[in-house]
């Protein structure tokens, strides 16, 4: 294995951290599950145009290929390796009133985390087997959820049309089409093994073996960010009733990217503000502020569309759960108060 080259025309944090000694160093080195650098590196080396570019095969990469990994993931969620991670899913420790009550500007918010189960590869490198032997055990689980959690299980495999269009239309249904993920080995044998519950209100949505290997996702219309958190918990503590997730006393849950270290959460809102968003410089210096990301409305690498925005927290590693929602609380409630001030000028 020779050093990618290409790197030196990417931007990534792969790119800065990927030393010709850093590299040296680990090129020869490989998981208990065979995962190696070329591995780690690939979707990075492929697409340039990332912004981290390394992913991860099993709990034992963030190990193994430590002198990498560990400083991009110092510099993502600046968080030193001595650092231990804290969980709270404690939803009386969370203060967020609605920050628009009137609904002018909150379209809808969405809170998720990522988890996979303790002791099975990454999609990066899942066997086939392994991948159908998760849908069976989560989807089995799901079936037999009560109350507010019971819904409907759809294999992407054995989707009828009419099942498939309602799903994309209201945008429930991950496809395959990242080139990130693509690269990295996350499309493999697409799309079996793979499937999407939603309950009977379409407020709770769970993915089996999209990026990892459960995605637990709260959503509804409105700003209420509240009332999604505590379904959210709900959703997850009847899961780990059933699943033993993958956790680290150092990087939290273990992810595939490494973006997701740590809670694994991304809290979000759907947002219009059409006078940030002619105020770029604005609408950025508040985001970092207030550790936010901005997004388009279609996720990651999407652009907005009709002055609607995803706006999330940024932070998931060395805080906690109710500190991620709490980021994005404070950050929309800056925001909706900016927009407020553009409006009245």
């Amino acid at each position: 294995m020779k050093f990618p080259k290409p790197l030196e025309n990417s931007n990534s944090l792969l790119a800065k951290y990927l030393t010709k000694a850093v590299f040296e160093q680990l090129k020869d080195k490989k998981t208990t599950n065979n995962f190696t650098l070329k591995d780690v590196i690939k979707s990075g080396v492929k697409n340039l145009d990332s912004g981290i570019g390394a992913y991860a095969g099993d709990e034992e990469t963030y190990t193994i290929f430590a002198t990498l990994l560990d400083k991009i993931i110092e510099e993502y969620h600046d968080f030193k390796k001595e650092d231990l991670q804290q969980s709270n899913l404690n939803t009386d420790d969370l203060f967020a009133p609605n920050p628009d009550a009137e609904g002018n500007y909150i379209i809808s918010t969405r809170i998720r985390v990522a988890r996979n189960i303790k002791g099975i590869p990454l999609g990066t490198i899942i066997s086939k087997k392994q991948r159908n032997e998760i849908e069976k055990q989560v989807s089995t689980i799901l079936k037999s959820l009560k109350g507010e959690l019971a819904g409907k299980y759809y294999a992407l495999n054995n989707m009828r049309k009419e099942e498939k269009e309602a799903l994309i239309s209201n945008h429930f249904l991950f496809q395959s089409g990242d080139r990130f993920l693509e690269a990295a080995g996350l499309n493999r044998d697409w799309p079996n093994g793979r499937g999407i519950f939603h309950n009977n209100d379409k407020t709770f949505l769970l993915w089996i073996n999209e990026e990892d290997h459960l995605r637990i996702i709260s959503m509804q219309q409105g700003g209420d960010i509240k009332e999604v958190f505590v379904r959210l918990v709900k959703a997850i503590e009847k899961m780990q009733q059933k699943i033993d997730f993958a956790y680290h006393k150092h990087l939290g849950y273990i992810t595939t990217c490494p973006t997701n270290l740590g809670t694994a959460m991304r809290a979000s809102v759907h947002i219009k503000l059409p006078n940030l968003g002619k105020n770029k410089e604005i609408f950025q210096d508040i985001a970092k502020k207030y550790n936010v990301q901005i997004r388009g409305i279609d996720g990651e690498h999407s652009k907005s569309k009709g002055s609607i925005y995803d706006i999330s927290n940024k932070r998931r590693l060395g805080i906690s759960e109710v500190q991620c929602v709490q980021d994005m609380y404070r950050g929309v409630i800056a925001l909706i108060k900016k927009e407020k001030e553009l409006e009245r000028n």
